[in-house]
């Protein structure tokens, strides 16, 4: 089982830090399960110009691929302006409309404020949903209160992202072992 981690901007590190520890956690309890965090600020990726995503070339085609290629994706996003970051779009833009087919994803969202507690499901479930994703419907959202020195050190948080690992554990065996369950879509 493959499981990647996206840490969806080229800014900042608090969502990065969420993703890490939901992979390690992941990496830790189960073994047997490939884990990968992939970091947009580690990839130079072009904006989207409509071709074909096997089209691109370079970290584009590398990112890409190892997104096709994965099981399940924990899928992490800071909030901008009240929405998903533009490099995490890019990155839809550049898959093509199934990308996420039979792939279960589990979200968790870092914002420095609880009025941002919805985005995820206005702005990123409806694409995932669009793309043909299973989503783990609860997500788990972090506030910047939630950390200190870039470590989360609210109890509550650690517990669900734990949680949230466990459940896409879970699902993605569940997909795996019981194809007869996607076969209608």
């Amino acid at each position: 089982m493959k499981i990647v981690g996206i840490s969806g901007s080229t800014v900042g590190s608090k969502t990065r830090v969420a993703v890490d520890h939901a992979l390690q956690y992941i990496e830790k309890e189960h073994t047997g399960v490939e884990v990968e965090l992939l970091d947009l600020k580690d990839y130079d990726v072009v904006f989207s110009d409509g071709r074909p995503y096997k089209d691109y070339t370079g970290d584009t085609k590398i990112l890409l691929e190892k997104i096709m290629q994965a099981d399940g994706i924990l899928l992490g996003m800071p909030v901008f302006q009240a929405s998903i970051p533009g490099t995490l779009k890019n990155i839809f833009d550049l898959l093509p409309v199934d990308a996420f087919r039979n792939k279960m994803v589990a979200i968790t969202a870092t914002a420095g404020t609880t009025k941002h507690y919805l985005v995820p499901e206005q702005h990123l479930k409806p694409i995932l949903h669009y793309m043909h994703a299973w989503v783990i419907p609860k997500y788990v959202f972090v506030e910047e209160k939630d950390y200190t020195n870039y470590v989360i050190t609210n109890q509550n948080v650690i517990d669900r992202l734990n949680k949230l690992s466990e459940d896409l554990i879970h699902y993605v065996d569940i997909l795996k072992n019981h194809p007869e369950i996607t076969s209608f879509l």
